[in-house]
C-alpha cells in the first residue's frame, strides 16, 4: 500500500513522499500512544532522578570527615535506587504490553485485510516492534532532559538548604542507562503485547475484530504453563528466601527475584483466575441491567479486563508491600527495645518509609496511567457493541452507567487483590531480611517476624484508588455518550 505514495527516482528506487513521510508517522496519533510516551518518560525521568540522587549524597558522604572513609551508607542507597529503578521498568515494561495488547486487539481487521493482499505477520509484528521502539526513544529522550534539568534544580535547592557545597556534577553519561533501559524494555513489552500478530488470519478481515471469549484465552496451553512454571519458580524462591533470611540478610535479595517471577506469572495467569473474580466484584453491584452487563463483560472478554485490573494489582501491592514490610521491621525493633521503641529511632524510620513510599508511589503512577490508557482504548474499539446497546433501547446515561461499573469493579477486586499481595510479600521480604536478627543476647535467631498491618496507609491507598477510578472513568464515559446508535452500526 505504502507503494501507492512512492515515486521512482533516478535512480530506479523509490523514494518517499512528504505525503508518505507523514504517514509514516500517523500511528504516533492513535490512542494509546501518547500515554505510552508518558510511561517511557517518566520511567526514565525517575532513573535519571534516582541516579542523580544516589551520586549527591555519595558525594556529600564522601566530602564528610566521619563518614568519608565508610562506603557503608553509599552502597545501601546505590542498591536502593537500583531496585526501585528495577520496579520501575517492570512496571512500565507491563503497561506497555497490555497497551499495545489492547491496540492490537484493535488494529485485527487492518491487519487481517494487510495479510490478505500479501503481508506476512512478522512483517506486521516488526512493524508494531518498530513502533514500540520509537514510543520508547521519544519518551526516553524526553524523560531524560526533563529529569536532567530537575535534578539540576534539586541540587541547587539541596546545596543552599543543607549549606554545603560538593563537587558533584549533575551532567555525566552514566545518565544514559536509564534511557537505554527503558527504550528496551518498551520494545520488549511491544514485542510481547503484538504477540497476537502471529494469530490473525486474513480470514478476519470479512468478520471484524472482537476480543477473545473466555473459553478461547483458555486454551491457550503456553500461556498456562508459563504462568504455572513462574509461580511455582517465584514460590520456591520466595520460600528459600525466607529460609535462608533465618541465617543470612542476603536471603532478602532471593526473595526479591521470587517476588519478580511469581507476580511475573500472576500477570500472565490474570486472563484465567481474574475474571471470574472481577464477576464476582460485579454482582455486588446490584441486579440492574447496567449492573449485570458490565459484569458479564468481564467473564465474555477477559484478556480486555485483566490488563485493566493488572495495573491496579500492580500499583496496590507495591505500596502495600513496602508499608507492611517497615511496620513489620518496626514492630520487631519494639519487641526487641522492650515494648516500646526510641522517639528517635520511630522517626527516622518514618522519615525513611515516607522517602521509600514516595519512591514507590512513581510505579504506582505509572500503574494508573495504564489504567487510565486502557478504558479509553476500550471504549473507542467498543464503539460498535455501545452503539448495539443503545439500538436496544439503552439510554446514553445507562450506556454511561455501564462503562462506571465495570471501572468500579475492575478497581474493587484489583485493590482487595492487591491488599493481599501486598501483606504477603512485605511480611515476605521483612522476614527475609531481618529473620537472622537476634531479638536479645538471652532470644538468639531465628527470629519469626510478625506481619504488622499500617492502616493509616492502607487507608490513603483505598482512597487514592477510589479518586484514581473517578479520574479515570471521566474521558472514557464521555466518550461513551457521544457514540450514537446509527453512526456505531455503520462503522
Amino acid at each position: 500500500m505504502s507503494a501507492v505514495l512512492a515515486s521512482p527516482d533516478v535512480d530506479g528506487r523509490t523514494a518517499a513522499s512528504p505525503r508518505e513521510g507523514a504517514a509514516s508517522w500517523a500511528w504516533l496519533r492513535e490512542r494509546g500512544m501518547g500515554a505510552t510516551v508518558l510511561v517511557s518518560g517518566i520511567s526514565t525521568a525517575f532513573g535519571v532522578l534516582l541516579l542523580s540522587a544516589t551520586g549527591y549524597i555519595a558525594a556529600w558522604i564522601g566530602s564528610d570527615a566521619t563518614l568519608g572513609d565508610s562506603g557503608t551508607a553509599a552502597t545501601v542507597i546505590g542498591i536502593l535506587s537500583v531496585l526501585f529503578l528495577g520496579v520501575a521498568v517492570y512496571v512500565a515494561a507491563i503497561v506497555t504490553a497490555n497497551t499495545f495488547a489492547t491496540i492490537i486487539a484493535g488494529r485485527t481487521r487492518r491487519i487481517a485485510l494487510l495479510r490478505l493482499i500479501g503481508a506476512s505477520a512478522r512483517s506486521q509484528r516488526g512493524e508494531v516492534a518498530r513502533q514500540g521502539l520509537a514510543v520508547g526513544a521519544i519518551g526516553a529522550a524526553a524523560g531524560l532532559v526533563g529529569g536532567t534539568a530537575t535534578g539540576a534544580l534539586l541540587r541547587l535547592w539541596a546545596d543552599a538548604a543543607l549549606g554545603i557545597s560538593t563537587d558533584f556534577q549533575i551532567l555525566q553519561p552514566v545518565l544514559v542507562l536509564p534511557a537505554i533501559a527503558v527504550v528496551l524494555t518498551t520494545w520488549a513489552g511491544t514485542w510481547s503485547g503484538s504477540r497476537r500478530v502471529l494469530t490473525v488470519t486474513p480470514l478476519q478481515a470479512l468478520s471484524g475484530s472482537a476480543p477473545r471469549t473466555h473459553e478461547q484465552a483458555g486454551r491457550s496451553r503456553g500461556r498456562t504453563i508459563s504462568s504455572l512454571l513462574l509461580l511455582v519458580a517465584g514460590g520456591a524462591l520466595l520460600a528459600g528466601g525466607v529460609i535462608l533470611g533465618f541465617t543470612s540478610p542476603s536471603g532478602v535479595i532471593v526473595a526479591f527475584f521470587g517476588g519478580i517471577l511469581s507476580f511475573t506469572g500472576l500477570v500472565l495467569a490474570a486472563v484465567l483466575f481474574l475474571p471470574p473474580l472481577l464477576r464476582a466484584t460485579g454482582r455486588l453491584m446490584g441486579r440492574s441491567a447496567t449492573a449485570r452487563l458490565a459484569a458479564e463483560n468481564a467473564l465474555r472478554y477477559p484478556e480486555r479486563t485483566s490488563r485493566m485490573a493488572i495495573g491496579v494489582v500492580m500499583g496496590v501491592t507495591l505500596v502495600v508491600m513496602f508499608a507492611v514490610a517497615n511496620e513489620s521491621v518496626k514492630l520487631l525493633l519494639t519487641t526487641a527495645a522492650g515494648g516500646e521503641l526510641p522517639a528517635e529511632l520511630g522517626s527516622i524510620m518514618d522519615t525513611f518509609a515516607a522517602i521509600m513510599m514516595g519512591l514507590v508511589a512513581v510505579s504506582a503512577v505509572i500503574a494508573g496511567v495504564g489504567l487510565v490508557n486502557l478504558l479509553t482504548i476500550g471504549v473507542v474499539q467498543r464503539r460498535r457493541e455501545l452503539g448495539l446497546l443503545r439500538a436496544l433501547g439503552l439510554s446514553s446515561a445507562q450506556v454511561r452507567r455501564v462503562v462506571l461499573f465495570e471501572a468500579v469493579h475492575i478497581t474493587v477486586t484489583s485493590l482487595v487483590l492487591g491488599l493481599i499481595l501486598g501483606v504477603v510479600y512485605g511480611w515476605i521480604g521483612a522476614q527475609s531480611l531481618l529473620g537472622s536478627v537476634a531479638l536479645s543476647a538471652t532470644v538468639p535467631p531465628p527470629t519469626f517476624i510478625a506481619p504488622g498491618v499500617p492502616w493509616v496507609p492502607v487507608l490513603v491507598v483505598v482512597a487514592a484508588t477510589a479518586l484514581l477510578t473517578i479520574i479515570a472513568t471521566v474521558v472514557p464515559t464521555r466518550l461513551a455518550t457521544r457514540v450514537t446508535a446509527v453512526e456505531a452500526l455503520a462503522e
